[in-house]
């Protein structure tokens, strides 16, 4: 995680945007990976669009342009460098890479999973509209509960 804002209060809370986008992905690592394999098989190999959580407002997915994040970095003299490299060498059939976007904060989901992504995807057994849905409600519960 990196703030871009003064530290304050906010980030002790235990109960932060956060920690609890950590407890949802926890909970839903296997759906978060059918659908980031599900979006890249729509978005194609060649896309380098970066899947994205807006947790303004009610939190939703989003795709963040590559070169947006690459100015970003440079407006906050490579403060995330760390984060384009992460995202440079990620392999989506074994790993899900999310970059979640906060109120001056930004937070790098990564993790893998047993079963890989594609397997994951198709253990779900639904569309890609129908994960988005059921995980945009779920993550807006963890997010302001």
């Amino acid at each position: 995680m990196f703030l871009f804002g003064s530290p304050d209060s906010e980030q002790k809370n235990e109960n932060n945007w956060r920690r609890k986008l950590d407890k949802f992905v926890k909970a839903n690592k296997q759906e978060l990976a059918a659908l980031a394999w599900g979006l890249f098989l729509e978005r194609g190999e060649e896309n380098d669009d970066i899947l994205g959580i807006d947790i303004a407002g009610t939190p939703r997915f989003v795709y963040c342009k590559k070169e947006a994040v690459e100015e970003l970095n440079r407006q906050v003299k490579s403060h995330i460098q760390e984060i384009l490299g992460v995202l440079n060498a990620h392999k989506p059939e074994k790993e899900v890479a999310i970059v979640a976007i906060g109120e001056g904060e930004i937070k790098l989901i990564l993790f893998e999973i047993d079963p890989a992504p594609p397997d994951c995807f198709e253990l779900a057994a639904v569309d890609v509209d129908t994960l988005i849905d059921r995980l945009e409600k779920q993550m807006a519960e963890y997010i302001k509960g």
